[in-house]
Formats: structure tokens, C-alpha cells, sequence
């Protein structure tokens, strides 16, 4: 990632270089298809069982479309549309800070204000809306992430680097429990401590028995009433011992995202040839590997070792190359803008609100209090709902904002960390980044 450092020198990579007041088009554009992207992959576990997020033989998986739709959603979704959205947090969070400093407030102060109202935000949507909320972790992440504000483009990705490495780390060591796991379970008598330590993975990543997936869709298809309680009791400190495990790799997204702001990459600043020469190297690079991985995959069947290691572990080091890749070929097909870009545009300044829209609309299709279509659709027609909550992010996200300068949870969580209501509706042309 030697184009990133490369592009701005140590001395005018610091926070002490104020930002512009207007919005970055650019980061509008790319969280704009983030936010869409995002939900490609978390409407599996919005509907299904959550092995089959992981593992797509658990569930969900009766044609060779639905193999179809599993490939393309691993090889180009599952893990890209997450990254992209923390690269685009670190660069939002390092924006904020930097209008901060510029307007002449605190920037700690309006940083961990923001921060401690997007928890508090993570922990209601996980405890009552959806069980796979990422803004807690992202607002964990965020009270470390401020300590490198000031850090050139040349030291964000070496911290991000090291960081990865870390996270390969641990990923590859939990691959190795797991195959000694499955060993140990294939030999005669396994101890007691071995069988509770498969059965935790097994239940994670392996294929459900029928005692197991008639107790998720009881729960699931049951009372809201009833999922609130399970989170509260049975997964209660899940949002804070989850975050152990993955807070690495999304800290070095979030550094990443800080260089690809502070070297102009997600300012749309650099020229065609080079977005068009890191599209060509991500895409060479990554697509390849993915496909191998697939390809192991299918042929092990998805068994709990191969999901873990070569899912979770193998793809780590990879993820980011597809991740510029992409984000690269967005800026090169919207640089002209147009009708649809700038829909796109109006659904990334609303992220927040289409994000946690999106849950409330998805749990009320598929659980049991709202329609009840959880566990009916096959992986190929789960892309119908996907397809219409897009079409109604692109349908009220630019109406919205042409008349107010936030959207709704938006101009909530500002007027929150800011402890005072935010003007609402527009009367300038001009609004300011948050």
C-alpha cells in the first residue's frame, strides 16, 4: 500500500491540517453502496439460523442457485461490505475530528461524546431490535481509535498492518483448537472439557441438529418479548466478549480508512489510472484467492474445521486488497455522477438511519412478532428483500435530505453528543459533515 503513504508526507498527514467545511461527496458515494452492500450479507442472519451465515450447508441451501448465491455473496459481500463500512468510519471519525479542531471545540470532548452515545445506541439495538449489531464494537473501537488522529498516512498503515497480523494470529490459533477439537472427538472416550468446547463450536459454525433448530425457530418465530430476554439473559455480556475477538482487525479497517481520507483516496483526489491501478491489483490479488478458498470449502464439505480456518482465518490477510479494490471501482463508476449516484450519495449521508432501519424492517418481515418469514426463504430469494429495501433507501434518503440536513437517527446521536437539539430543516445550501 506503498501509493497511500506515498501520497502525502509525513509533515501534512496531521490533524493540524484543518478540513473543509462541505461534505466529501466521494465518502457519501462509497458508504452510500456500503450501507446497501451491508445488508447482502446480515439478511441471512436475519432469516435463518445464524450457522448458515458462516456455513452455508446448515440452512438455506436447496438448489444450485442458492450455491450460486453463497459463492458470489463470500467471494464479493461476506466480510467486504463490514471492512468497507469501518474503513469509512475511520475516515468519518477523523473528518469530525478535524472540524472539530477547525471550529475551534474539543476534539476529544465532541469524539467521545459521539462515541458513548453510539454505544449506548449499539446496546438498544442489540438487546431490542437485532442480535447482530456492530456499532457497539464500532464504538469500542472508537475509544481507541482517537489516539491516532495525528499519525501520518506512511505509520496508519503500518498500525494496520500490525494489527492484521495480529488478527491472523489469532484467528489461526483458534483454527488449530478447533482441529485438535475434531480429533479429539473422533478418538474413543473424549473428555468431558473436549465435548463442551466442539459443542461451542459446532453450534457456531456447524450444521444444526433438528432438537436445535426447532428451539431457533420457536425462539425466533415466538414473542418479541421472549428474544429480548434471551439477549438480556442468555447473551447479556455478548456485545463486550464478542468485541475481544474481532476489535483488532476493525481497528486496522478504521486506521485505514484515516490514510485513505488523509491521502486524498477517499476524497476522489487521485487520478483514474491510479484508482483504476489498485481496482486491478485488489481485484488480481484477492478474487483468486477467494475462489481457492470456495473451492476448499465445497470440497470439505463445510465441515467445522475448514468453515473456521479457511472463513474466519484464511481470508484475514486478503480481505483488505478486495476491500480498496472495490471502494476503488465506486469512485471510477460515479465520478460522473448522475440521478442514481446521487441517490446513492443521500442513502450514504443517512448510513445510520438506513442501517438501523434496515433491522427494524428485517425483523419485522422475518420474526415471529411482525410476518414470520424466518427460516422460509432459500438463499436466491432472500435477494428479493434485499433488492426492495434497496430500492427504499434510494426512495427516501434524497427527498429527506433536500429538505433537512440530517436524516432521523442522525440528527439524534448529533444532537445527543453535542447535548443540544441540531437544526433540522434546511435553510441554507450548505451543511456541514457529522
Amino acid at each position: 500500500m506503498t501509493d497511500f503513504a506515498a501520497a502525502m508526507p509525513d509533515s501534512a498527514a496531521r490533524e493540524d491540517v484543518p478540513a473543509p467545511p462541505s461534505r466529501i461527496t466521494t465518502l457519501d458515494i462509497v458508504r452510500g453502496v456500503a450501507v446497501m452492500g451491508i445488508l447482502a450479507m446480515n439478511i441471512v442472519a436475519f432469516s435463518m439460523p445464524f450457522q448458515a451465515y458462516m456455513n452455508p450447508t446448515a440452512y438455506g441451501l436447496e438448489s444450485q442457485a442458492d450455491l450460486g448465491s453463497w459463492l458470489f455473496s463470500f467471494v464479493f459481500i461476506d466480510g467486504k461490505m463490514r471492512g468497507l463500512f469501518s474503513f469509512l468510519f475511520g475516515a468519518s471519525t477523523l473528518l469530525v475530528i478535524q472540524q472539530a479542531r477547525a471550529a475551534g471545540e474539543s476534539p476529544a470532548r465532541i469524539h467521545y461524546a459521539r462515541m458513548f452515545w453510539l454505544l449506548i445506541f449499539g446496546l438498544l439495538h442489540f438487546y431490542f431490535i437485532w442480535f447482530g449489531d456492530i456499532l457497539t464494537m464500532y464504538a469500542l473501537t472508537g475509544l481507541i481509535l482517537f489516539f491516532f488522529r495525528n499519525l501520518s498516512v506512511r505509520k496508519l498503515i503500518l498500525w494496520g498492518i500490525a494489527l492484521l497480523l495480529v488478527q491472523t494470529t489469532l484467528m489461526a490459533g483458534g483454527a488449530w483448537e478447533v482441529q485438535q477439537l475434531a480429533a479429539a472427538m473422533a478418538g474413543p472416550h473424549p473428555d468431558p472439557e473436549i465435548v463442551a468446547g466442539w459443542q461451542n463450536f459446532h453450534q457456531a459454525f456447524g450444521r444444526p441438529t433438528g432438537q436445535e433448530l426447532a428451539r431457533n425457530m420457536t425462539l425466533f418465530l415466538g414473542s418479541w418479548d421472549g428474544l429480548v430476554q434471551q439477549r438480556l439473559i442468555v447473551q447479556g455480556l455478548e456485545p463486550f466478549t464478542g468485541a475481544k475477538f474481532f476489535i483488532a482487525e476493525t481497528l486496522a479497517y478504521m486506521l485505514f480508512g484515516m490514510a485513505a481520507l488523509k491521502s486524498g483516496f477517499f476524497r476522489g483526489e487521485w487520478s483514474v489510472a491510479r484508482y483504476r491501478k489498485w481496482a486491478l491489483i485488489g481485484f488480481a490479488i484477492a478474487i483468486p484467492v477467494y475462489a481457492v478458498i470456495a473451492w476448499l470449502l465445497i470440497r470439505a464439505d463445510f465441515s467445522v474445521p475448514a468453515v473456521f480456518a479457511l472463513s474466519l482465518g484464511a481470508t484475514t490477510p486478503f480481505r483488505p486488497f478486495m476491500i480498496v479494490a472495490i471502494a476503488a471501482t465506486i469512485i471510477l463508476l460515479t465520478r460522473k455522477g448522475g440521478w442514481l449516484v446521487d441517490r446513492i450519495a443521500a442513502a450514504g449521508r443517512a448510513a445510520f438511519t438506513n442501517y438501523l432501519g434496515t433491522s427494524l424492517v428485517m425483523t419485522t418481515l422475518f420474526y415471529g412478532y411482525g410476518l414470520g418469514w424466518y427460516g422460509h426463504l432459500s438463499r436466491i430469494q432472500l435477494w428479493l428483500p434485499v433488492v426492495g429495501a434497496w430500492i427504499l433507501m434510494l426512495l427516501w434518503s434524497k427527498p429527506w435530505l433536500d429538505r433537512f440536513n440530517y436524516g432521523p437517527f442522525e440528527w439524534l446521536w448529533r444532537s445527543l453528543a453535542r447535548a443540544r437539539f441540531q437544526p433540522m430543516r434546511k435553510r441554507t445550501s450548505s451543511t456541514s459533515s457529522a
